[in-house]
């Protein structure tokens, strides 16, 4: 049985992902981002799922993982997320004093929090808060977690969809150590890459420049600093298309004249999910 390994507990919302895109596979729980990488690093026949941006809040924050640990990414999944205000059985939103969820739930649950007077406390992940309610048995307390959670925790969903906007999205990145890429057709692609440009004047503009010429539609640029640096970036890229379609062999060719690193990090279908946000 193939393993997939997610940061948090069960009943994470990376959880709830997994059990999407595998529900067969042996999923398994990592107490930090750190750890998902490792394993997988290790374990050619694991597989990982991580969030890496949010619809509302942005990135997520593990760009430092993926330049560190080069892993291949097989696919994306983007995963509605539906905030819900848990808490012990009988517990009314009147009762509740103290909210407790993973930072991001709470900035993208604010509009809630604020009218209810709830107070905030940010814990490592939302499941983990859900965790936290179950055991202390405080109906004072509660958690902002998804619905799994609640089953699994044994919680009241007190309140269902308290986020502050509809359509929620959290874009989760599904890779591994083996190195696998569909083969060229007529689907939408992703190509997934990261460089490190020479230090030159106008090097950025410089770079890009093949992309516009061969009309290759770039839909991330994400700067990161090298370890122990201010001045040396990394960049983290995604363009429409397959590395094998003649124009992205070309912009790509283009780009690496102007980079002292380049690495591929995948090729995959996009998901379905872009066509109907457009």
């Amino acid at each position: 049985m193939n393993k997939i390994y997610f940061q948090g507990t069960f009943g994470a919302y990376s959880h709830l992902a997994a059990l999407s895109i595998s529900p067969k596979a042996e999923i398994l729980p990592c107490k930090t981002f750190d750890e998902c990488f490792l394993k997988a690093s290790k374990d050619p026949n694991s597989k990982i799922i991580i969030p890496e941006s949010n619809r509302i809040t942005g990135n997520i924050g593990i760009e430092y993982l993926i330049f560190e640990y080069r892993l291949n990414i097989y696919s994306e999944y983007f995963q509605k997320v539906e905030h819900n205000l848990l808490g012990i059985p009988g517990t009314k939103i009147s009762d509740i004093r103290d909210v407790y969820s993973h930072g991001q739930a709470l900035s993208q649950c604010s509009k809630f929090i604020k009218s209810n007077n709830l107070v905030e406390h940010v814990r490592a992940d939302t499941a983990g808060s859900a965790e936290m309610i179950s055991k202390d048995k405080d109906n004072k307390k509660a958690a902002i977690a998804s619905s799994l959670s609640a089953k699994t925790y044994g919680l009241e969903i007190i309140k269902k969809n308290i986020e502050n906007e509809n359509g929620n999205l959290t874009r989760f990145l599904i890779m591994g150590k083996n190195i696998s890429q569909p083969e060229f057709g007529k689907k939408k692609y992703i190509t997934s890459f990261l460089f490190k440009l020479k230090s030159k004047p106008a090097a950025l503009y410089q770079s890009l420049g093949g992309f516009a010429i061969n009309g290759v539609n770039l839909t991330k640029l994400q700067s990161y600093p090298e370890k122990n640096s201010f001045d040396s970036f990394f960049f983290l890229c995604d363009l429409d298309g397959h590395i094998e379609d003649q124009k992205v062999q070309k912009s790509l060719e283009e780009l690496g004249l102007h980079c002292q690193d380049f690495h591929v990090l995948g090729v995959f279908e996009a998901d379905k999910q872009r066509e109907i946000n457009k």
